[in-house]
């Protein structure tokens, strides 16, 4: 079972894994063992509510296909636990980045104090290099 918060839960019966060969360099290892993995969650048919799904369905990741179906493919470790353990992790966290809505900026001015400091020492920095001008006669 993956949480995703307190009251929400993806069930492993939803979540489709599959372990495959991993690309890539690995010597025979490689070759013999099928150590990636393969990771396959349709949003349509999940447990999730109905606004959860709607907020993956409009998030814009290029691993969420067309037809709603989230895949990630795990092949960064050696091991098949450490791969399944990390595609599930990244899947907790596509969804948590989906379902956050982001604070509202509010726009900020800069205090009248700060300004005229700024200005200050523009002038005094004027004033110094006009000192350094040869005297007209």
């Amino acid at each position: 079972m993956l949480k995703i918060t307190d009251t929400v839960h993806v069930t492993d019966n939803e979540i489709d894994l599959q372990a495959i060969r991993a690309q890539g360099a690995g010597g025979q290892n490689v070759n013999k063992v099928s150590s990636a993995i393969h990771l396959r969650f349709d949003i349509h048919a999940s447990s999730l509510p109905e606004h959860f799904k709607q907020r993956l369905l409009q998030f814009r990741d290029r691993r969420i296909n067309t037809q709603g179906v989230i895949i990630i493919k795990a092949q960064s470790h050696r091991s098949q636990e450490l791969n399944k353990a990390d595609a599930l992790h990244r899947l907790q966290e596509l969804i948590n980045a989906a379902i956050s809505i982001p604070k509202r900026r509010h726009p900020t001015r800069k205090s009248r104090s700060s300004i005229k400091r700024r200005l200050e020492s523009k002038n005094k920095r004027s004033q110094t290099k006009s000192l350094r001008k040869k005297v007209m006669e």
